[in-house]
């Protein structure tokens, strides 16, 4: 039998921590079918009290790169030039 990993996740510690920005931990969850990418951060109330805090991203978010605009194109017509 396959084991169900619905509505489970799993966290790491973060080895390749290189600023204080990055997640303390990372790993997935899976809500209702959906696989997410998931972080957290390790941090402390003002009462000393400590806690996680975490985020959630789709997957296919993470994967999805912003495309550059290309330069928009001028045509120089020998009047255009200063000399």
């Amino acid at each position: 039998m396959e084991y169900d990993n619905t509505n489970r996740g799993v966290l790491f510690k973060n080895e390749e921590k290189l600023q204080d920005t990055h997640a303390d931990y990372n790993g997935t969850i899976n809500v209702d079918g959906e696989e997410y990418w998931l972080n957290a951060w390790i941090k402390e109330s003002k009462n000393g009290k400590k806690f996680m805090s975490l985020s959630v991203k789709l997957k296919e978010q993470r994967s999805a790169k912003p495309q550059a605009k290309p330069a928009p194109q001028q045509d120089l017509v020998e009047d255009d030039v200063p000399f």
